[in-house]
């Protein structure tokens, strides 16, 4: 039987509402459990849950007008149910009317809901529906700015007081467009200019990036990155532009120097710094999560640098160096809110709580202890997080600095000179989200 998208887009929004994890675990989860009819269905999926969760106040704050119901004692099916259909209805032209209703209550009975409920959400919706064009546009300063923005209040309260008015707007703004997807080609295997050619014959429209040299901009591209030209040979890696940033303060890089990424993740900066090793680097590569462990793995065997990459499922703390002493430069890429890369990730606004902030700060602080310690004399320590609040950046560097005093901030050395306007007066590497990126802090330290 033909699975319907919405019911899939439905679950997903349900599993992430209950669990509070990341919605792209979930949804690759699900996605691979009951794998979709076609990949038009894949991108209508995805398209729904990031949709709704990118619009999810403006769509509530209508949903409120028209429920009798308060919304916060509706059955959460029933709530992402009304989600998925409003944002149907609001945000997506091509899809009839009458169809994103039917489709939207028959997800519901897929999902074994009584009549009665049913019968309410198509009521709801064929409602909305005859008065659609009635609607306050998601624009309209007749709404509160955090909900015309469909941020939490707490966050654009935030913004508003530290940004002001005009650029906390632009942050909220940029948080809620679909980011492009943006390629750091791995200019071991294939030069950018080469692999701009490969994408363009495969009837692509690639843009080079902004600010780094390895980087390549699809604006439009909705498909599979797997079916993307040269994904198994390992000829590129998903990575936001401001990211590959980050792997660039490590530079100079020397030759038969030892680098340590202690938060690897899927390996992004890790094969970044593997990437621009001079003859005889080696980096070694931690990861404790199993899952993200694994998909390191791949992306270090995929992009060709077994030999130069290993990796250990460990945390900083039980990680015991092999031989070779102290690491001449260390990369400390640590867990944080999360809150520069909304964007990427539009479930991590209804994720967080101010109170996450100082936690986070506890939690980088450590790492960047045992960082320390395995640092050589005269070597480099990059602290990064991709956020954008204080708790988790300057707060963090004061505070190491002031029980370190034999680290220094220095002044990146190596960036390319269309991105050294984010290099602020401290020192610091600085990007806001409204900027055509995502949103990074990062700061070179160097050991005496």
């Amino acid at each position: 039987m033909k699975t319907n998208p919405r019911h899939l887009a439905i679950k997903i929004l349900c599993q992430r509402h209950e669990s509070g994890q990341p919605v792209d675990l979930i949804r690759e989860r699900i996605l691979r459990k009951t794998p979709p009819d076609n990949a038009k269905d894949t991108q209508l999926i995805t398209a729904l849950v990031y949709g709704v969760l990118r619009r999810q106040r403006y769509l509530d704050a209508i949903l409120g007008m028209f429920s009798r119901h308060p919304l916060a004692k509706m059955k959460n099916l029933t709530l992402q149910g009304l989600r998925v259909g409003l944002f149907q209805l609001c945000f997506m032209d091509r899809i009839p009317p009458s169809a994103a209703v039917d489709e939207t209550v028959n997800a519901l009975k897929e999902a074994r809901q009584p009549k009665w409920l049913t019968g309410f959400v198509n009521g709801m919706l064929r409602g909305i529906a005859r008065q659609i064009d009635t609607l306050p546009d998601p624009s309209s300063p007749s709404l509160p700015p955090a909900v015309r923005l469909s941020h939490p209040d707490w966050l654009y309260q935030r913004w508003h007081e530290r940004y002001g008015e005009e650029e906390a707007t632009r942050i909220c703004l940029a948080n809620n467009r679909q980011p492009p997807l943006v390629l750091r080609v791995n200019t071991r295997f294939i030069g950018r200019e080469s692999y701009l050619s490969q994408l363009r014959t495969a009837g692509l429209t690639p843009q080079p990036g902004l600010y780094c040299p390895d980087a390549i901009i699809l604006s439009d591209f909705r498909g599979d990155i797997a079916g993307l030209p040269g994904y198994e040979e390992g000829l590129f890696m998903v990575q936001d532009e401001g990211a590959q940033l980050i792997s660039l303060l490590l530079a100079p890089l020397g030759a038969e120097w030892r680098y340590l990424d202690a938060c690897a993740g899927l390996g992004g900066k890790t094969t970044h710094l593997a990437q621009l090793l001079p003859a005889g680097g080696q980096v070694v590569a931690i990861e404790p999560n199993e899952s993200r462990f694994r998909l390191l793995q791949e992306n270090v065997k995929r992009l060709g640098q077994s030999g130069s990459v290993s990796v250990h499922q460990t945390t900083l703390a039980g990680f015991k160096p092999e031989s070779g002493g102290p690491f001449q430069a260390i990369l400390v890429d640590a867990p944080c809110s999360g809150l520069g890369v909304i964007r990427r990730q539009p479930d991590i606004r209804w994720n967080r709580h101010i109170e996450d902030l100082k936690r986070y700060q506890l939690e980088q602080l450590a790492l960047l202890g045992e960082a320390a310690q395995l640092l050589a004399p005269r070597g480099v320590l990059v602290y990064a997080t991709c956020s954008i609040e204080p708790e988790e950046n300057e707060e963090v560097m004061a505070k190491f600095l002031g029980e370190n005093p034999n680290f220094t901030v220095a002044r990146p050395q190596a960036l390319p000179i269309a991105a050294r306007k984010f290099i602020h007066a401290k020192g610091f590497l600085w990007m806001l989200p409204d900027e055509g990126h995502d949103g990074f802090f990062a700061a070179r330290l160097e050991k005496q």
